[in-house]
């Protein structure tokens, strides 16, 4: 249903240097900006960037008042923001290597993360249906929120802000973040290994999806060649892609964990061996 505002509410939209945002909304917004440690002078950019196409919808507002647009914006400014830090601070390293690292810096995960961490969902309009269906902690909205807030403050302050806002919020923590295991792209090393040694796709076909729509879990099998390699469940697909890739990592012996110790049982074997040899010439000896 439309939301309808009273003429002192109106009155004050008007007059009020927040660009016709409503009071509290506007309130609500000023407190969101300290969290984030941005200044926005104009908030209806604010507002736009957190304003779900399902609101939208819902209020009978133009479809160009959705975030889209500013997601795809956003989506933008920060791969070039990312790409001019990783070119500046690995100068030695490939193109392929720096553009897996931009791919995890940019991802879903570490997006949705973020904005969880900054509580980003309670500020997002969503329609009642979204926001009952668990909208407000879905991964994809909330990362397309993010992006969509890096282009509200690139359109108010410009370049330099929006590299201000990154750096404070993506990059300050890109050692942590390329060091966490749930952040690793499984999907991308399954790809390359499959391509290389198999000369194949790799094939992901959601086996099931069980709970209520606000709670969805969706289980995953990973095929190469039409060989069942890994399983894999999560809270959406993408989630349960990466589990099913990171099953498969794991059979074929291909997960870092699985090398060190393969690495460990050698160098345990050859001092075992070493031992028995001192052994052998002491007794030789006597």
């Amino acid at each position: 249903m439309k939301k309808r505002y009273s003429l002192t509410e109106r009155f004050r939209a008007l007059v009020n240097p927040d660009s016709g945002v409503d009071p509290q909304r506007a309130s609500d917004l000023r407190r969101l900006c300290r969290t984030l440690g941005i200044r926005i002078r104009d908030l209806s950019l604010l507002d736009q960037a957190l304003s779900h196409r399902s609101y939208v919808h819902e209020q009978e507002l133009g479809r160009g008042q959705s975030n889209e647009r500013m997601e795809f914006l956003g989506d933008s400014v920060l791969g070039l923001v990312v790409n001019e830090a990783l070119y500046e601070k690995y100068a030695k390293r490939q193109e392929g290597r720096l553009t897996k690292i931009k791919s995890l810096l940019v991802s879903e995960t570490v997006l949705s993360r973020r904005a969880e961490e900054l509580r980003l969902g309670r500020y997002i309009h969503l329609s009642d249906n979204e926001r009952l269906s668990g909208g407000g902690k879905r991964s994809s909205i909330l990362a397309d929120a993010f992006e969509a807030v890096i282009a509200a403050v690139y359109l108010d302050s410009g370049l330099e802000g929006a590299r201000s806002f990154i750096e404070d919020h993506i990059l300050s923590d890109m050692e942590k973040l390329l060091n966490i295991e749930e952040y690793k792209n499984y999907k991308s090393i399954v790809q390359e290994h499959a391509q290389k040694k198999m000369g194949a796709r790799p094939r992901y076909r959601v086996v099931s999806a069980t709970g209520p729509e606000h709670e969805r879990k969706f289980y995953v099998e990973l095929k190469i060649e039409g060989r069942a390699l890994g399983r894999g469940e999560g809270k959406n697909k993408k989630e349960a892609e990466q589990m099913a890739a990171r099953n498969a990592l794991s059979k074929l012996g291909l997960l870092d964990n699985g090398k060190k110790k393969k690495r460990s049982r050698r160098s345990s074997s050859s001092r075992r061996g070493r031992r028995g040899g001192r052994r052998r010439k002491k007794e030789s000896s006597s």
